[in-house]
């Protein structure tokens, strides 16, 4: 009978204890472990079977009824004499009609099995068992994400369920050299956790890294999967903002980096596959760019660089040339400026602007879809307009915010929209403290800030810094894919030829 250390009631999870050949012995032990009689979802459904005892153990929810019913009748018309010699081979191979079935004989591997929605079939006279993967997770079907909508593309993005995930990714990439690895994180929630890459392009010094990284964590449980991953992966500064890695929702994004070289990490219970390494430049690319012609996708490309620096140094710029120094604003340009500030600092009007956006934002999330168009018009009229009314706030200081707020949504990236949206309010406040020189030293922080910041050891600023001419007139310029032959350097990858003819 298996022993239970420290009077504990679970065994450690990497504690393999062997299972004992008499039934009662074993299901007394999983009693216990699992709580069966007192957890109602823990079913043990004891049946006899061609003279041996058996047991099925299983969380009710997570199995799909019509198999367990397919193999209790198949092994209800089984005769004594079937299972006479080799009872447990025999089952194997001939009387389990079921294509994923295992042979386990430790209790750890039981546990985590049942517990992820496997039910085994426990046997009496037998220190070994079958897991039988008849698995049912509660998932919603495949729809376009809200984050990264398209024109035109495909309209299926990833769900919770880390199976399905790979199996669209797997639907564009039919390459027998794609691994997908998994592992599990968490003592007590055991999630699992899939690394995939091109076995033939990625760089395997970089999957290593990532493997091991992944190994070393060590945590009772990631119910926020990917951010939680995310936080133990990359070892940085905790107060740089700016992202390191990029999610996407969507298979065809997702496909497209692993053909580049990158790793993926999917982590079940999440829609968002983390793609590793990253810079800040992918951060400001789209699946739109590529959905249209050329020609169109760098349009696209420049207008969505324009809003990014208006949401960042818009403000700070208006501020400098219109209020400190208005001077230096060129004849033409004359007529911008406010005529009446108002009874608030134009900083400080600009600031409590930027957190009532926020403040906005999050209450459109929280507030339930009925009530969503009332509580705008209750921001934009009852707020926005009566604060200019009143003298709280200047018309031009709701006019450039707005102008600022639309950079942001522009921003492909919600993590870096979030980012330049910090490193704009630190402008905003240096150059209204410390004039020009506030400025320009803030600025000088940020790029050191990027400069020093690094993905899985890769540089944040590749292809600016270090310099890459081609690769970074390729993020200039959309240009046809036949001209892209070859894969980004960035992630050192093994075959760098995308092309070869």
């Amino acid at each position: 009978m298996p022993q239970i250390l420290n009077n504990v009631d679970i065994p450690p999870s990497d504690q393999e204890l062997p299972l004992e050949k008499r039934l009662s012995e074993n299901l007394k032990f999983f009693e216990r472990v699992l709580g069966i009689g007192q957890s109602f979802d823990m079913v043990k459904r004891e049946v006899t079977f061609g003279g041996h005892d058996m047991c099925l153990l299983y969380v009710n929810g997570f199995v799909k009824d019509d198999i367990l019913d397919e193999l209790l009748r198949n092994l209800s018309t089984l005769k004594r004499e079937q299972l006479a010699v080799d009872t447990y081979d025999k089952l194997f191979r001939t009387f389990l009609p079921h294509i994923q079935v295992d042979k386990v004989d430790k209790t750890n591997k039981i546990i985590t099995a049942i517990l992820s929605g496997q039910t085994c079939l426990l046997i009496d006279g037998y220190d070994g068992a079958f897991l039988i993967d008849a698995r049912s997770y509660p998932a919603r079907t495949p729809s376009e994400p809200e984050l990264e909508r398209v024109v035109r593309g495909s309209r299926d993005g990833f769900v919770e369920t880390m199976v399905q995930n790979c199996v669209l990714t797997r639907r564009r990439i039919r390459d027998p050299r794609l691994r997908m690895e998994t592992l599990q994180i968490g003592a007590r929630s055991k999630t699992d956790v899939c690394v995939a890459f091109l076995q033939d392009v990625a760089d395997l010094e970089l999957v290593e890294e990532i493997k091991n990284r992944l190994k070393s964590i060590e945590i009772d449980g990631i119910p926020m999967s990917e951010k939680t991953v995310e936080e133990f992966l990359i070892r940085r500064n905790r107060f740089n903002p700016y992202p390191v890695v990029r999610y996407t929702e969507r298979p065809d994004v997702a496909a497209i980096h692993l053909l580049e070289g990158h790793v993926l990490i999917y982590v079940d219970t999440s829609p968002s596959v983390m793609i590793t390494p990253t810079t800040l430049f992918h951060h400001v690319q789209h699946a739109e760019e590529f959905r249209e012609n050329p020609v169109v996708g760098a349009y696209i490309r420049w207008i969505r660089f324009a809003g990014i620096l208006a949401s960042m140094f818009l403000v700070p710029l208006w501020i400098l040339f219109t209020l400190i120094h208005r001077e230096w604003m060129p004849t033409q340009l004359e007529f911008l400026g406010p005529e009446n500030v108002g009874a608030i600092p134009i900083v400080l009007q600009f600031i409590l602007a930027e957190v009532g956006i926020d403040l906005m934002r999050m209450a459109a999330i929280h507030t339930p879809t009925p009530l969503a168009t009332a509580m705008g018009l209750v921001a934009a009229v009852l707020i926005g307009d009566i604060a200019v009314k009143v003298g709280l706030f200047s018309p031009e200081v709701i006019l450039y915010l707005a102008v600022s707020a639309v950079g942001t949504f522009a921003t492909p990236s919600y993590e870096l929209s979030m980012a330049n949206k910090l490193s704009a309010m630190f402008f905003i406040i240096a150059v209204g403290i410390f004039d020009w020189i506030g400025l320009a030293v803030a600025v000088g922080i940020w790029m050191i800030l990027l400069l020093t910041t690094k993905s899985i050891n890769r540089p944040y600023l590749w292809p600016l810094i270090p310099f890459n001419g081609r690769a970074f007139l390729d993020i200039l310029v959309r240009a046809p894919v036949r001209e892209k032959k070859a894969r980004p350097s960035i992630v050192h990858p093994r075959d760098k030829d995308r092309q070869p003819n």
